[in-house]
Formats: structure tokens, sequence, C-alpha cells
């Protein structure tokens, strides 16, 4: 049985399918300028768009403009694969169909990228497509740029500027009621969660010192003054900061352990 799916008011369970003998008759009589095989072969792929398009979803944009996108897509590679080549269509066309599925989002992103980076960025993916069609496996930044005429720099600058933004809440695993987000599989050196948790216990052991104590340490520690500033700026001797300051943080320490 099929599964009914509605998107753009098509119901998809309703498309035809074809056989690849069918299919490359169709496309060649579409390519020649037969209206009704040019219908007929985008509606029977309409099924490889949607299953395209499930990748994108939870995006900003609707589901249904990225379908119509995907189907520009379609299109162009359906004007553009060449049937001579011993080559399925849905090979040709998966990469075109998620390229312009992409462009797409990024220039309807908020983050705004000058033309002339986009365009560079562009061309990129292109001889980047190109190289891997050919070579059947990812091309590197250095063979793109050297195509290009580029530096490496430029391309890779390029290709990252039009990176869709993630969000930190976006979810990489879900599973029932267990959901895994971007945010839990990131490391921060500065801000780790040891540190953090020591903070907060330093920050619950200062507030149980006397306020001179407290005074001392901060001027200390946070501000980073000598023992002689702290003296003058409170008005007691350096002898007296000394001492109450080797007070606290033994305090601190026993607060804390």
């Amino acid at each position: 049985m099929k599964t009914r799916v509605e998107i753009s008011g098509i119901d998809t369970s309703r498309l035809p399918t074809l056989t690849h003998e069918e299919a490359m008759d169709l496309l060649k009589r579409a390519q020649s300028g037969d209206k009704a095989a040019h219908e007929k072969f985008v509606t029977a792929n309409l099924r490889l768009v949607l299953s395209i398009v499930q990748r994108f979803y939870g995006r900003r944009q609707s589901a249904d403009d990225i379908f119509q996108v995907g189907c520009v897509g379609l299109i162009k590679a359906m004007n553009n694969f060449n049937t001579e080549y011993n080559l399925r269509f849905s090979t040709y066309a998966v990469p075109m169909i998620i390229g312009e599925i992409r462009r797409f989002l990024r220039d309807s992103s908020a983050l705004r990228v000058s033309r002339s980076i986009r365009d560079t960025a562009y061309k990129a993916l292109q001889v980047r497509h190109d190289l891997e069609t050919t070579s059947d496996r990812e091309a590197t930044h250095e063979e793109i740029a050297a195509c290009m005429e580029l530096p490496v720099s430029a391309v890779t600058y390029a290709l990252d500027a039009i990176s869709d933004p993630v969000s930190l809440y976006d979810p990489v695993y879900h599973d029932g009621d267990e959901t895994v987000m971007v945010m839990d599989q990131i490391a921060d050196d500065k801000y780790d969660s040891e540190r953090w948790i020591k903070n907060v216990a330093i920050s619950d052991a200062m507030s149980k010192l006397s306020e001179r104590e407290r005074q001392i340490l901060t001027l200390r520690f946070y501000e980073g003054k000598t023992q002689m500033e702290v003296s003058g700026e409170i008005g007691i001797s350096q002898a007296q900061v000394s001492r109450l300051e080797k007070s606290a943080i033994k305090e601190l320490g026993r607060l804390i352990s």
C-alpha cells in the first residue's frame, strides 16, 4: 500500500511510477519539445522531490515552498540531463534538487552575505558537483580552488558564508521522550560544566563570609589589586589585609569541600 502524503495540493500516493526505460523515453521526448511528455515526466518524479524535501522539514520556510523550489531543481535537472550517459536520472537530479533548495534557504536567510561572495560560493558548488560527478568522490577545497583559479581561503570563506546557521536548540537525536540537542554535544573549554559548578560553589561560600572578607577577596582576586592597594581602599593595615585574606581563603576551602 502506498503512503498518502499531500503537499502543495498533490496527493503523492497517486503519482505514477516509471521504469528506467520508460523514464528515458519520456525524457528524450520532453527535451525535444513534447509538452505532454514533459508534464508526465515531472509528475512521475515528484515523489523524488518529496523524499528530498523531508530532509529540510523544521526550517522557517513552509514545506510547500521548499517543495516548489525542489520542483524547480527537478526541471533544471531534466533540461540538462544527458540521456546518452548510462546514468540513472535520480543520481543526477538529487544533488541539483538539493542545491536548489539550499540556495533558496540561504537567499532567504536573515544573515546577509554580499552578492560577490554568494556568486563565488555558487560557482564553487557547481565546480564541486562537476568534480564529484567525474571522480565519484568528495572534492576538496584545494581542488575546487585550483579549478576556479582562486586562493583556497577565498573558496573556504565563501562556502562557510552561505552555510545554514544552526540553532543550539536544534534536535540531533530523538527517541521517545529523550531529545539530544546540538548544545548537548558541544564542549566549552572556557565554561565547562565542572568549572561552572565550582563557580556556583564559590559564590555560595562567599555569601557566607563576613562583608569585609568578601570585600577583600573581591578586590584581590576579581579586580586584581595588591594587598597594599586593598589596605588603602578599605582603611586597614596591609598586615590586617593579609591576615583576613588567609582566614577567608581557609574558610572558603572548608565551605566548598
